[in-house]
């Protein structure tokens, strides 16, 4: 419950800094991997949004309910939290789905002013009191997973395809009873186009965004969706690895901060290419991460590349390496940061890149 306090103030302090108001609505990702290290950390975070805290069973240390406090405690308006839950806690947690359901028609119920809480705002402007209004839980369907573009980043495919994709694969509400779900098409693609801000949470020390490709097709998918929707919100991850000391920074920010601290780090470097093939698969690993965040947001700069560029093949020793340990993952980086400078995602300040990256591809022959 404290993390979840603390998480909601480090993200509100952010964007408050960045914007200077209060956000209204945004989305959460909740994954089913966190929640089983993290005890539900994230959703008490997003219970501490909308103004909730949850109420435990001391008997039996688990939460048995949700109770709505007074704006005037919380000290801020509430946040309309919409939450996009990865398949894996879709399945091992309908009586979260059903309690975090719950807390928002209780929060939507309460006779508040609008400016205070926007859930009670949305059901007074539908003059709807039924489930479609107050849907906040996106999933897939019952047996799919995944964000729904991952067969589409790195084939260079339109962000548009991406984000079409992306709200397509959220196509049920979850809520209700033990998590029943409901096909709302267009119901996810709405509350992407109310949402100030994404909240991305990270709680593993041994994982970083570049390190799995759920991170980019989540992150990256949402995004996508979000500009094709005309919206371009805070994109908000959140290193919740210290739960005492959250913090909230923005996706450039945080792909900086892993480029800069790991992915060029020489010990880094010099500790994977003491394994051989996996290390160079690895290293290859990095370089399409960072490029799949490219391909679906605004949040990759030039330099970046620029400075894996640097570290993997402008050294000729981890260059060298990269032929001799596995020519496949030497062509898999070529090939990779050819297609960021064919689709104009990178700019390198070298003059030569081009060159050089064929002649890899035609030095790296298996």
């Amino acid at each position: 419950m404290d993390f979840g306090r603390l998480a909601a103030a480090e993200v509100i302090r952010a964007h408050l800094q960045a914007h200077g108001e209060m956000p209204r609505a945004l989305v959460i990702d909740l994954w089913g991997s966190a929640t089983l290290r993290t005890g539900g950390e994230e959703i008490a975070q997003g219970l501490a949004f909308m103004g909730c805290r949850p109420i435990w069973d001391q008997a039996t240390g688990r939460v048995t309910a949700v109770e709505v406090l007074p704006t005037a405690t919380v000290g801020r308006p509430r946040i309309d939290v919409t939450w996009r839950v990865s398949g894996l806690f879709r399945d091992l947690f309908p009586a979260q789905l059903a309690l975090i359901d719950a807390a928002v028609r209780a929060v939507a119920l309460r006779e508040e002013p609008d400016d205070e809480n926007p859930l009670c705002a949305a059901l007074r402007a539908s003059g709807d009191k039924g489930a479609a209004t107050l849907a906040r839980i996106f999933s897939t369907a019952p047996g799919a997973y995944g964000a729904g573009v991952e067969s589409l980043i790195g084939r260079e495919c339109d962000r548009a395809d991406i984000a079409a994709a992306y709200l397509a694969a959220a196509s049920h509400a979850y809520g209700g009873a033990e998590g029943t779900c409901t096909a709302a098409p267009g119901a996810f693609a709405a509350r992407v186009a109310t949402a100030d801000l994404l909240v991305h949470p990270g709680d593993d020390p041994g994982r970083d965004l570049l390190e799995g490709a759920e991170d980019a097709a989540f992150v990256g998918g949402f995004a996508a969706a979000a500009s094709a929707l005309g919206r371009a919100p805070n994109l908000v991850m959140l290193d919740a690895t210290d739960p005492r000391r959250p913090r909230a920074r923005p996706l450039a920010a945080a792909l900086a901060r892993v480029v800069r601290a790991r992915a060029i780090n020489p010990r880094f470097i010099d500790g994977l290419m003491r394994h051989g093939p996996r290390g160079a698969a690895e290293l290859a690993e990095t370089v399409d991460r960072l490029v799949a965040f490219a391909e679906t947001t605004d949040a990759v700069p030039g330099a970046l590349l620029d400075l894996l560029h640097e570290a993997y093949l402008g050294d000729p020793r981890v260059r060298d390496f990269l032929v001799r340990a596995s020519p496949a993952a030497a062509r898999a980086i070529a090939d990779r940061l050819a297609a960021a400078r064919r689709r104009g995602l990178w700019h390198p300040r070298r003059n030569d890149v081009d060159a050089d990256l064929a002649a890899l591809r035609a030095e790296a022959v298996s």
